[in-house]
């Protein structure tokens, strides 16, 4: 399995780069060529930097190469991006950033996680606990609104790492 870092600033075109192919490969059947054209020519956001700067943003590498990547907004619980190398697919890889991304999710104390996915990462996302809510047109800064579906998983908080009086020897949590 592949080792997991967080993102830096220096792998940011890089991780561009694997979502373009990533969306290429995975949206054909769910999305007309002309909107994945349009899709794919778009630009890195440009809240992508400060989200790794931030650090919320995970990669998984093998033999030195990134294969895979997943974005969280720290603050406000939303998955901006999951992708993973087309090639390394379907071997838990997109699983393992998600979880890791969950986790600290939950030791922020976020109450939430959330998304518009995709419509080929609906089922992904399902298998991952996220519950789909509603369809909507997702309206894409490429000038396309994007047909995908609105889920969120509910989290539960981390538990303290120390509670006074709580757990401790002669406390009230024995």
């Amino acid at each position: 399995m592949p080792s997991r870092r967080p993102a830096t600033q220096a792998d940011l075109s890089t991780l561009w780069e694997l979502r373009t192919r990533a969306v290429r490969a995975g949206c054909a059947a769910h999305y007309p060529a002309a909107v994945i054209d349009i899709w794919c020519a778009a630009p890195a956001p440009t809240s992508l930097p400060l989200l790794v700067q931030a650090g919320g943003a995970v990669v998984a590498e093998e033999d030195g190469r990134i294969v895979g990547y997943a974005v969280l907004n720290l603050d406000t619980g939303e998955l901006n991006a999951a992708f993973v190398e087309p090639s390394h697919q379907g071997r838990g890889i997109a699983l393992q950033l998600l979880q890791q991304l969950e986790s600290m999710a939950c030791q922020r104390g976020l109450p939430r996680m959330f998304l518009s996915a995709s419509l080929n990462a609906v089922p992904f996302y399902e298998r991952a606990g996220f519950l789909s809510l509603r369809e909507e047109l997702y309206p894409h800064r490429c000038g396309v609104d994007l047909k995908s579906v609105f889920m969120e998983k509910l989290l539960r908080r981390a538990a303290p790492t120390t509670s006074p009086g709580l757990g401790a020897p002669g406390g009230a949590g024995r």
